[in-house]
């Protein structure tokens, strides 16, 4: 099962799409069940409810989902949550020791953006960075859990996630800071599937970014210092998760932040892929004072 959301930014519908008897995949509308993927979704169920709906073959099909929208598959979350340098490439082409405990940082929620719409870069902006980031979704309520093992359950599924950074503001001088840095609007195109955990091994996945057509990044989620069961586990001893968050679990090495290769500018196109997870694409344009971004998922 893939989990989408459909249509004009701010009136999103919740759907599913999955194979038919002959193979074929369909999308089917989930408002029978839920008016929207939320916290709520999923901590009452949904994602069984939803299975045993495709399995009884009660769902209506949506026989123009391809001509509609793909907004981020999980609703606006409570919070999203940010591990920095999880894996040790990327952390030493940033100039730092891989840690040893893992590095945190918040982006607001208001930057969550469509997997495919268009994405503003700030003004003034000279080093604006992608970064793609497998996403983990949190499907019931955690605090103080006593393993990995009792992690592993609260994790409803998974994402493809772009955390979109403005070094210029993140990093140089006493004014530099990553909160500065990594929340502007639109930031975090999510996208364009949610896939329940019980469909995918994170450890296993191949992660990818394209800009221009050029590969940058191509890693494997194994090369993590931290896994997501060990990263829920961690955060859940110093905050609440709550159902619908998201954790983004920091991203391989091959940003421009190396050197190696051009920041972003506008007319560029980046496409982030993992696998099983699907491909985002956003192409670049450069933002204007006081406007917002062309779309969003600004529910």
């Amino acid at each position: 099962m893939k989990f989408v959301r459909l249509g004009p930014a701010g009136s999103e519908h919740p759907a599913v799409q999955a194979a038919d008897a002959g193979g074929v995949e369909r999308t089917y509308s989930l408002e029978s069940l839920t008016h929207d993927l939320d916290g709520a979704f999923l901590a009452s169920g949904g994602v069984e409810a939803a299975r045993r709906a495709l399995a009884a073959g009660t769902l209506p099909q949506l026989a123009d989902a391809e001509q509609l929208r793909i907004g981020a598959p999980v609703a606006r979350p409570g919070s999203i949550i940010c591990i920095g340098m999880n894996y040790a490439a990327h952390a030493a082409e940033s100039g730092a020791a891989p840690p040893r405990i893992p590095v945190v940082f918040l982006k607001p929620a208001n930057t969550i953006a469509g997997p495919y719409d268009a994405a503003p870069i700030p003004p003034g902006s000279v080093k604006y960075d992608w970064e793609v980031e497998l996403g983990v979704v949190i499907g019931k309520r955690a605090l103080y859990l006593s393993s990995p093992e009792e992690a592993s359950d609260v994790i409803a599924g998974y994402v493809v996630a772009n955390d979109l950074s403005e070094r210029a503001y993140q990093i140089p001088g006493e004014a530099g800071q990553w909160t500065k840095g990594k929340s502007l609007p639109a930031s975090t195109p999510v996208g364009p599937w949610f896939v329940p955990a019980d469909e995918l091994d994170p450890a296993v996945l191949g992660i990818r970014s394209r800009v221009n057509g050029e590969i940058r990044q191509d890693s494997k989620t194994a090369d993590m210092l931290f896994g997501p069961a060990v990263l829920v586990h961690h955060l859940s001893q110093y905050m609440l998760l709550e159902p619908g968050d998201l954790v983004l679990t920091g991203t391989p090495e091959g940003v421009a932040l190396s050197g190696r290769f051009p920041y972003l500018a506008a007319g560029d196109t980046a496409e982030l892929e993992i696998d099983g997870l699907g491909t985002q694409r956003q192409e670049f344009y450069s933002a204007v004072p006081d406007a917002g971004p062309q779309t969003g998922d600004e529910e």
